[in-house]
């Protein structure tokens, strides 16, 4: 079920696949491609052109083309075919699926949001009336994410390199790797939603968090989220000395995103504070609200003894974004992580000359929030301390 050439080059790049067979896949997939395209085109008797949206230049579109199409690899690799998972779960489907709702909303408002080659070249071929050569360059930079995928695949997991078995734990090189990966790609999807007004922010969010937690979560426990790193260091299933560099490391890559989707919208940014009618009374109550509530259910969901739904696990918490972003988007954004806000309140200092005391403050208040499920979470599940005794394990997923 590859359905897509940068899949099955970036599975034969990673040893998973033979290159005759990736390559009679590709063409399958693309000869499958025109048959759909010409089928669309009989039925709605019309067509549409592949290329940048409106507004937008090549430049920006391959960007959002090349790094969802990574996500998309990387996902793949991990959930279904890595030693450790491949094969041996249920959600892969459900995390490969989600990418593309992550991808079409913020990036696809750039691109169109193929990342797929064989989808340019459908849609390029069918409507070469109205001008052909797109799916070239769409192909390209689709398959260069693939590349980049199988690179920060076999980086995160080093048993994917030769012969030898996943570690029982990963050391925290891998663990790091991870949570970078997985918290970029989360505020990066952030930003594209914004500043694309999509209109489903609040679900392609969750979902790119979602897609993170399902395919870094073994390696790193996919905290992705600062004051979730806090709320675990609390309820201590990871050390302080681990917990920082997690926090470092989620920051900065927040800190690389936010410039990321601010260089593809041409140094656009947005604000960080209260919507429209709104005060900062408004943005604490909210902010730590569903903050806690995106704590708490890591904690409950992820770290217990007994997970109540291992195969959900990423589901679940992915939702408490839907969530807070339905709820309290109007109040405050909600942004509900430290590396969201600090990125947000950076890139906009430095390039659209905001003011940097925004991030503080959420972030104060996210971490507040972090620590107070971590209290919390000791009154409702007193029994984990008296089994568990802080056993060593960093994994909230």
């Amino acid at each position: 079920a590859n359905f897509n050439p940068a899949v099955s080059i970036a599975l034969a790049c990673a040893g998973k696949m033979g290159w005759g067979q990736a390559v009679a896949y590709s063409v399958v997939q693309v000869g499958g491609a025109l048959a759909a395209a010409g089928t669309y085109s009989i039925l709605f008797l019309d067509t549409f052109n592949l290329g940048p949206t409106k507004g937008y230049h090549w430049g920006q579109a391959m960007a959002c083309e090349t790094l969802y199409t990574f996500m998309l690899c990387f996902v793949v690799l991990n959930t279904a075919a890595s030693k450790r998972l491949g094969g041996k779960n249920q959600f892969y489907g459900l995390a490969i699926g989600f990418v593309i709702v992550a991808g079409a909303y913020g990036p696809g408002a750039v691109s169109g949001g193929c990342f797929n080659p064989a989808v340019a070249i459908g849609i390029d071929v069918v409507s070469a009336r109205l001008g052909f050569g797109w799916c070239l360059l769409y192909t390209v930079f689709e398959i260069l994410g693939g590349l980049m995928a199988v690179l920060a695949f076999v980086t995160m997991r080093p048993e994917e390199r030769d012969i030898t078995e996943p570690p029982i734990n990963y050391d925290l090189s891998s663990k790091l790797v991870g949570e970078a990966i997985g918290t970029y790609m989360l505020v990066l999807t952030v930003g594209l939603n914004v500043l694309g007004a999509s209109k489903a922010a609040a679900f392609s969010i969750a979902a790119s968090l979602m897609c993170m937690i399902y395919s870094v979560g073994d390696v790193s426990g996919a905290h992705l989220n600062p004051a979730v790193t806090l709320a675990i260091c609390g309820r201590g299933k990871i050390s302080l000395h681990d917990a920082i560099l997690y926090m470092v490391t989620q920051v900065f890559s927040g800190l690389l995103a936010a410039f990321t989707y601010q260089a593809v919208h041409d140094g656009t940014t947005f604000r960080l504070g209260p919507g429209d009618g709104f005060g900062w009374k408004g943005v604490a109550a909210a902010e730590i609200a569903f903050t806690f509530v995106l704590c708490l259910v890591v904690l409950c969901v992820a770290t217990t003894e007994r997970n109540p739904g291992p195969q959900f696990t990423g589901l679940i918490i992915g939702m408490c974004v839907t969530v807070g972003g339905l709820a309290i988007g109007k109040i405050s954004g909600g942004s509900l992580n430290p590396a969201v806000s600090l990125g947000i309140a950076t890139s906009r200092k430095v390039v659209g000359g905001g003011t940097f005391s925004p991030g503080l403050t959420y972030s104060a208040l996210e971490f507040f929030a972090g620590l107070a499920a971590s209290i919390v979470f000791r009154i409702l599940y007193p029994k984990e301390y008296a089994t568990d005794a802080y056993m060593d394990k960093s994994s909230p997923a």
